[in-house]
């Protein structure tokens, strides 16, 4: 049994087991920049249905279903505001939109964030969480792959970090283009990291997978990550290498100003 008071100043992790269960973006950024303070900023709106796409439901209704059920326009939430005094923009995907999946709306989202990123000279932190790329959208979705890949050259150029923190479940379409394009690659525990699930490769190679594979802690054995972390230490894992990626002096605990210097007047006298 868990409270949930409790889970939510736990951000989310249950205090028993450790599981990371979902979290919102708000709740993310909240728990991540100083004070809880951030500004939200908005891509541009791409268009509402291209394809006039329809399965059990007309897409514009799915679209309805997803706003109201989440309070978001779509599945990518853009801010910007300081960890450890440092300027950071952020882009947080929403796995309960419609499985974060990736389409028109997110491609703006992740431009909109890197010319963000290059008018503040600041690094870029993403959280990826996706299902892969939005099927309703078609091949205009998967347009979003190599235009998000050209996008993020805009930081190259400057310089500037981009780092990604894959969270559960990152694949599909995310995972071949922006989430592993990151300087740095971090994960949550246990996330799913893939491109094809575990289940389809099953039934594709009628093998048995090995246990935890496409699990972070498997990834960060064989080379794709560079770190797994605990969402309790993410802002402090996060601060530490924004700083050092930008030549800044390391983060003050407690964010305390240095002391000022004091004079030593009797050795004057």
């Amino acid at each position: 049994m868990l409270f949930h008071r409790e889970l939510a100043e736990n951000l989310n992790v249950c205090t028993n087991c450790d599981h990371h269960m979902n979290i919102t973006p708000r709740e993310r950024c909240i728990a991540l920049f100083d004070g809880g303070l951030f500004s939200e900023f908005e891509a541009q709106e791409p268009l509402a249905d291209p394809l006039k796409f329809r399965d059990q439901k007309k897409y514009t209704d799915r679209m309805k279903d997803a706003r109201k059920k989440t309070g978001e326009k779509d599945a990518m939430l853009l801010a910007h505001g300081k960890m450890g005094q440092s300027k950071v923009v952020a882009a947080v995907q929403d796995f309960t939109f419609m499985g974060g999946s990736m389409g028109m709306a997110v491609g703006n989202a992740i431009i909109a964030a890197c010319e963000q990123a290059v008018k503040m000279k600041c690094p870029l932190v993403l959280f990826s969480a996706a299902g892969g790329a939005r099927m309703q959208e078609g091949i205009l979705s998967l347009m979003q792959m190599p235009r998000t890949t050209v996008a993020l050259q805009m930081l190259k150029e400057k310089n500037l970090p981009f780092i990604v923190v894959l969270t559960h479940p990152t694949t599909g379409g995310v995972t071949a283009s922006y989430a592993m394009l990151g300087d740095v690659h971090i994960a949550e525990p246990n996330a799913l990291i893939c491109f094809a699930g575990p289940r389809v490769i099953e039934q594709t190679i009628r093998e048995k997978l090995p246990e935890g594979f496409q699990r972070a802690e498997y990834l960060l054995d064989h080379g794709m990550l560079d770190r797994v972390t605990h969402r309790g230490e993410m802002r402090e894992e996060l601060i530490t290498i924004i700083r050092m990626l930008m030549k800044q002096t390391p983060a003050i605990k407690g964010e305390l100003p240095a002391p000022a210097k004091i004079e030593d007047k009797s050795v004057q006298a």
